[in-house]
């Protein structure tokens, strides 16, 4: 069995439950990204990085991001079901170009609730219902029919089962 490590940042609490029943699954060591130096991890054969996505970028990926890890997978924790995100620009976003052919992503979909989000957060997400009430209805995305539908909510995707194609990559490795 590989050493494996799985990092995570997380605002608001999904992105810590996925980290922690990866490393249960993979019986791997589970790390905040804050107690963990970017050094540390060429010390593993395998590197889970997870964070959520906010505006487009990887919550704290830059523990990874500047590590020599030996194998990295990455996984994204978002609203946006998995169809709609677009792994690719995100992490040419995070990443190096030479490194994006070695990365492996994935993305799961998170919880929302606006009473336990911060004011940013909460400024951000007023912005995008403002951007969507603005266009006409046959204009919008998918997203934009989901903020509309659930601005003020509480939302919940966060499940197990939707790790295991992620646990399924790591253990063939």
């Amino acid at each position: 069995m590989s050493k494996i490590a799985v990092i995570y940042k997380s605002k608001y609490g999904s992105t810590k439950q996925y980290a922690e029943w990866i490393a249960e699954e993979l019986e791997a060591q589970t790390f905040e990204s804050a107690k963990v130096k970017s050094a540390d991890l060429a010390a593993y054969d395998v590197v889970i990085y997870g964070g959520g996505l906010y505006a487009g970028t990887i919550n704290g990926v830059k523990t990874v991001a500047e590590a020599n890890c030996n194998k990295l997978v990455v996984f994204t924790v978002g609203l946006e079901h998995v169809t709609a995100v677009d792994c690719a620009d995100i992490m040419a976003k995070a990443f190096a170009p030479e490194l994006l052919p070695t990365i492996t992503a994935f993305h799961l979909r998170g919880r929302m609730d606006y009473k336990k989000m911060g004011l940013i957060h909460k400024g951000m997400m007023a912005v995008v219902k403002y951007e969507a009430e603005k266009k006409p209805a046959d204009k919008h995305t998918r997203f934009d029919d989901f903020v509309l539908e659930t601005y003020g909510k509480e939302v919940d995707f966060v499940d197990r089962a939707t790790i295991m194609p992620l646990v399924e990559f790591v253990r063939s490795l």
